[in-house]
């Protein structure tokens, strides 16, 4: 390998020091590291370590907009094998190298950063993969599988599977994440409540643990990997590869969303539908979430999804004006074609009957399940030409216990939301069950049998993200106050003692299995857990 270098090599080895020492002169121990033996041991892989200013600049910032931290170098790989030698090399080497897996950087507080680390840029294996990345198999009795790269979107999950008529259950609302990113957190939406999140969908993973060792794991096969990886938020191991499960996809969707001014109602209706689950059972909904709608703060029509027909624009807006605050339920039911299409409608119905939404305020679309699932992008599309996408996204997600979601109403919603006057972007609230979550896994959420997730989805200008971050340092101080249990979801915390209470009784079990799988600390920096 290395052992017979040319002038020619040892130039660009030259070259390529000199470049580093430009670009991050406080980080000399790097310098001593790649002279001496990274260089000398991967000189195979040297060339897609980077160090060039556009590369920097693009790994030290991530969706958030909000922290940038700058990394020595980035790893750009062309196989797995390239990002298991650099994590050997890290942990065998004396001078500690910090290493963050990136994929679509859709994290809000620099959970994908290394300071003066290394960056692996996942998404680059797309680049250097033959064929798609994503790799159908299984049969009817066996049941059906997708072997897919950590680096793939799921959008590309998504029409892969369909072209065998085959699709996972379990989505995000967004597509355009990749499939290590939801998997190290736990990868929700409207699906969760029935199907569980997306790390209760997955067979089998190929993990690099922070010793360099490639690990192939599953549920009978190095457990405690694979449920430890499982909303580890990149702790434990970078997942190269991941066995989802596929069921025959549906081709249409019936979709509907109906306005209350009850939030009790609201919520009953809410947890009466999520409380028909069984994975098979005919008569359940395929998805269902929740919104809130706020006179002078958002649009019936925000960047999430165009839907209300523009003719009944007027009534909503005077609905939302005299009740401040509306609530939206969303829900959808998937079906076939159109010899089922009868038979979806009398089963919808059957569901609808009886809740209790304000009387006129039900909307009804019938669209394909592709349009369904991909029914954020055309925001992002809309938001990124109007030059509205790259902006700071100071966002809080929280799971919080059904107990307390009355109190979390009176006191966030109808008081802090409504008296700061600040929110722009969606606000999503919606109830999962929790025997849908595998406690065995590294997820944390409520001991309570159902609970909700909250969203705040905020978009701010370049200068006016820290209103949105107090306002959402408030809505935890009131939780704190008023004793409810929430746990954050894409956690950001900032002592141990925080990090310690989000895990509570699952604290212990991954400290040790951090100790087991990466000992020295080499992995996700950017989380700040143990770093």
């Amino acid at each position: 390998m290395a052992e017979n270098f040319t002038s020619k090599t040892y130039l660009l080895i030259l070259l390529f020091i000199t470049r580093l020492v430009s670009i991050t002169r406080k980080s000399k121990p790097w310098i001593t590291l790649l002279r001496n033996e990274f260089l000398i041991k991967y000189i195979d892989i040297s060339n897609r370590l980077h160090v060039d200013a556009d590369s920097i600049k693009l790994a030290s910032s991530d969706y958030g907009n909000i922290v940038h931290q700058t990394p020595a170098a980035v790893l750009r790989p062309s196989s797995v094998q390239d990002i298991t030698n650099l994590v050997k090399f890290a942990y065998s080497s004396t001078v500690p190298v910090t290493i963050a897996a990136r994929g679509h950087s859709h994290s809000i507080r620099g959970q994908a950063m290394a300071r003066d680390g290394v960056v692996v840029d996942m998404m680059a294996l797309r680049e250097n993969v033959n064929e798609s990345g994503v790799f159908v198999s299984g049969s009817v009795d066996s049941g059906f599988y997708a072997d897919v790269g950590g680096e793939q979107l799921w959008v590309d999950v998504l029409h892969q599977t369909l072209k065998h008529g085959l699709a996972p259950v379990s989505w995000t609302d967004y597509l355009y994440l990749t499939v290590g990113g939801t998997l190290s957190n736990a990868g929700i939406s409207g699906q969760t409540f029935r199907f569980g999140p997306q790390i209760s969908n997955v067979n089998m993973m190929d993990v690099i643990t922070g010793k360099g060792e490639l690990v192939t794991c599953s549920g009978d096969a190095s457990p405690e990997l694979f449920y430890g990886v499982l909303g580890g938020l990149g702790q434990l191991g970078i997942i190269t590869r991941a066995r989802i499960a596929l069921e025959p996809a549906p081709k249409r969707v019936k979709w509907v969303r109906m306005l209350y001014s009850d939030f009790t109602a609201f919520t009953k209706d809410q947890e009466s539908l999520i409380s028909i689950n069984g994975r098979y059972q005919e008569n359940a909904l395929h998805y269902l979430e929740g919104s809130l709608l706020l006179h002078n703060q958002s649009h019936s029509n925000n960047w999430r999804s165009s839907f209300f027909p523009p003719s009944d624009t007027p009534k909503i807006t005077s609905l939302m004006k005299e009740h401040c605050i509306i609530y939206c339920l969303e829900l959808a039911k998937y079906y076939d074609d159109d010899a089922t299409q009868h038979t979806v409608d009398q089963e919808l119905q059957l569901l609808l009957d009886g809740l209790c939404f304000n009387p006129g305020f039900m909307f009804k679309r019938d669209v394909s399940y592709v349009d369904f699932l991909e029914r954020v992008r055309s925001g992002e599309l809309k938001l990124q030409s109007q030059g509205l996408w790259d902006v700071p996204h100071p966002w809080l997600n929280l799971f919080l216990p059904k107990s307390r979601i009355s109190d979390f109403d009176s006191g966030v919603f109808k008081d802090i939301v409504m008296t700061r006057n600040i929110t722009v972007g969606p606000i999503l609230i919606y109830p999962m069950n929790r025997n849908k979550w595998d406690d065995r896994m590294s997820a944390a959420i409520p001991d309570e049998d159902v609970f909700y997730t909250v969203g705040f989805l905020h978009s701010s200008g370049i200068d006016s993200w820290e209103e949105f971050d107090e306002q959402n340092k408030e809505i935890l101080k009131f939780c704190d106050n008023a004793g409810i249990d929430v746990k954050q979801y894409l956690p950001y915390y900032t002592t141990k003692e925080d990090w310690i209470n989000h895990f509570g009784p699952k604290w212990a079990t991954f400290q040790d299995r951090k100790a087991k799988f990466d000992p020295k600390m080499l992995l996700s920096p950017g989380q700040r857990i143990f770093n």
